[in-house]
């Protein structure tokens, strides 16, 4: 039995590494720090991406990219720096602006992957999924389950932009990835200010005989700001009557689910929205997966591995794994995120670390 340390220049271990070269093999032993750190260190870096940039771009691609049929979507990706070039915000997601411009048509297609979209600025977008006209405005969360045809058409003499996000990086990683083209234009080109899809789900508490199944994915086409808001409101109002309302003082927080099942909109992603007092600082913590923000309205600091980041309105900042990260607000903050953690939750890998004090 083998007790020391192999000598590095002994001619018959050289001999035994190229051997396993050649036939494809790889030991364990010289690569068990990579293979199973002491902790999650994941390639992918925190990065503020700043609206102040991402928006004259998109403007940009909008006057100089066509939309239609072939490049599909005017989607420009966030590629985190630490990813060595691919167009993924992290290992497992996806995260692009996306910028429709005035009487603009995006074609008709599905994928496997699941996506959503998150209206950043502007109004009078239709997104069709799988027939079903859906309105988008400003602070709209919309779904684009997986394998659901969808396009969207501009009624506007102005661009409207969005943030999409996707599990791409996931799916591509699993082989396990479809897409098919559908209509050139869009099925349906009326202009509903309800989605069908809404005027079925979406009342508060009730929910259809017709849909008793459990869902895949939320049949919810459309989560509307105006609840988000008032959700959130309420939230800090009971706060200041003295009840448990927030998950931490001046934090008011929602999570948007599937009404079939309790859970996560989409099996691969979770969406949630933030809201922080003026003045409010969440506790540092670090959690298993990774998170994408968006800040929707307001000013503050993000602490990224002990970095800190100020933030305004539009910007976007992602959190690698088991990255220490916390957030301040200044006059008010509002964000939205999106997360892997259904992946992570559903294999049992999700583990999470909480500071007692902010």
């Amino acid at each position: 039995m083998h007790t020391s340390e192999p000598v590095a220049d002994d001619p018959e271990l050289q001999q035994l590494y190229a051997d396993f070269e050649s036939e494809h093999l790889n030991p364990l032993w010289t690569q068990l720090g990579d293979l199973m750190p002491m902790a999650p260190t994941s390639k992918a870096v925190p990065f503020v991406w700043k609206w102040s940039t991402l928006y004259p771009l998109a403007q940009r691609a909008g006057d100089l990219v066509p939309v239609g049929r072939g490049g599909e979507r005017r989607a420009i990706a966030l590629a985190n720096p630490g990813l060595g070039g691919v167009p993924y915000v992290t290992p497992t997601l996806w995260a692009a602006i996306q910028y429709l411009g005035p009487k603009e048509t995006a074609p008709e297609h599905r994928h496997s992957q699941n996506a959503f979209r998150f209206v950043a600025e502007g109004e009078g977008v239709w997104t069709v999924v799988n027939g079903d006209p859906v309105a988008m405005c400003r602070g709209d969360f919309l779904l684009t389950p997986g394998w659901n045809f969808h396009g969207h058409h501009n009624e506007t003499d102005r661009p409207m932009a969005w943030i999409d996000g996707l599990d791409i990086p996931f799916v591509h990683y699993t082989d396990t990835g479809f897409f098919e083209f559908g209509s050139d234009g869009v099925t349906d080109e009326s202009t509903p200010e309800v989605s069908r899809s809404e005027r079925l789900w979406v009342h508060p508490g009730l929910r259809p005989l017709v849909g008793l199944d459990t869902k895949t994915s939320s049949p919810i086409a459309c989560y509307r700001w105006k609840h988000t808001d008032a959700a959130l409101r309420e939230q800090l109002a009971l706060e200041d009557e003295g009840y448990a309302a927030t998950p931490e003082p001046g934090h008011a927080a929602v999570r948007y689910t599937n009404p079939t099942t309790g859970g996560d909109v989409m099996p691969t992603i979770r969406a949630e929205f933030h809201r922080l007092r003026a003045g409010a600082h969440t506790r540092t913590r670090r959690d298993v997966g990774s998170v994408v923000f968006q800040v929707f309205d307001g000013e503050g600091r993000f602490h990224l591995g002990g970095s800190a980041h100020e933030v305004t309105t539009g910007d976007m900042i992602v959190v690698p794994s088991w990255v220490q990260w916390s957030v301040e607000s200044d006059a008010g903050l509002d964000l939205f995120a999106f997360s892997d953690a259904p992946i992570v939750e559903r294999l049992h890998f999700d583990r999470t670390y909480i500071a007692e004090q902010p």
